[in-house]
């Protein structure tokens, strides 16, 4: 993700393994699994991405855990050379092509753990997507619970209050009277729900679960791609550094995800189409008086709220409270 995001963190000592050797496959092996995931895909039924920091690290994003990554370098009481911000971003290749296999029907759901909103700029539909981990160009509504996108990113992390109201009106005429505030996930917060039962529930069904540019050491959304082992299902993983999973995973890719995805893509005679910024919804809002939703589904009154662990820390023992 960004530097800025991740210094706005609050402290953690459990931040995975970091710095671990990248392997690349050669241009030929690359070549072969590609064709080897593309009949997968084209015999899938139900597709399912997971998306990790490496899928934007080619737009200039650093990842966390590579060997310049920002966990790795704070480690060594460094940081990385990142002089951009999200605002100066665009979609990847990678990006881009996703939106076109879901359009195309290849791709049937994206699991992100990723903050950047760079799904979101590519034009990728909410309805197909869940976002672990929050998302640096939506705000949300404290009251409601409604999703709104921005036309910069937040100025804050972990869920904090950006000053604003709520400018959806209720039913009777007035204005919801919540606050709206980021819904950028710290590591001690409470994963959205609705994100991750979608993205449990995909994952399960899958046929194919595609890991792309993730070591898969955060947890819940680390164990999600193994999910539909007991179903048959298959474990596809994309990454230059090993992951935790790599034992079960039924073919292993290490490549650049971008490289991987536009020799994918011509497999499956796709076209890539570019990003546009006339075409991304965070270009969209010019003034105060408009806004669009990026609300997963309609939010609707609950006796009781379940929520999920924290999204970010290894600890796996911790109970779905009843509030």
């Amino acid at each position: 993700m960004s530097c800025d995001y991740a210094n706005g963190l609050s402290g953690y000592d459990n931040k995975g393994k970091c710095g671990l050797p990248e392997k690349f496959d050669d241009e030929e092996t690359v070549e072969r699994k590609v064709k080897i995931l593309a009949e997968m895909i084209r015999n899938s039924k139900h597709l399912v991405v997971h998306t990790g920091a490496g899928i934007s690290t080619a737009a200039g994003i650093p990842d966390f855990r590579g060997p310049t990554g920002v966990w790795t370098l704070e480690k060594k009481g460094l940081k990385p050379n990142f002089d951009k911000s999200f605002n100066d971003t665009v979609p990847t290749s990678t990006h881009m092509i996703l939106v076109v296999l879901e359009q195309a029907g290849l791709l049937h759901y994206v699991i992100s753990q990723n903050v950047d909103g760079l799904h979101l700029r590519s034009g990728f539909p909410r309805s197909k997507l869940a976002e672990l981990h929050g998302n640096m160009f939506v705000e949300q509504c404290d009251r409601c619970h409604r999703q709104f996108i921005r036309n910069e990113c937040v100025p804050t992390v972990g869920q904090k209050h950006l000053g604003l109201p709520c400018p959806v009106p209720k039913s009777n005429g007035r204005v919801c009277r919540g606050q709206l505030r980021d819904n950028i996930l710290d590591w001690e917060d409470e994963l959205p729900f609705d994100d991750l039962e979608e993205a449990d529930n995909h994952s399960k069904k899958a046929d194919i679960n595609l890991c792309l540019g993730t070591t898969l050491q955060i947890v819940p959304s680390g164990k999600l791609p193994t999910s539909n082992k007991a179903n048959g299902g298959k474990l596809v993983i994309c990454n230059l550094q090993e992951t935790k999973h790599d034992k079960s995973a039924d073919l292993i890719i290490n490549t650049y995800v971008d490289n991987m995805m536009v020799q994918l893509a011509k497999q499956l005679d796709v076209t890539i189409p570019e990003y546009s910024a006339e075409q991304d919804p965070t270009k969209r809002n010019c003034d105060d008086t408009t806004f669009t939703e990026w609300t997963l589904r309609k939010w609707q009154p609950v006796q009781k709220k379940r929520t999920i662990p924290n999204s970010h820390c290894h600890i796996t023992n911790k109970k779905i409270k009843e509030q």
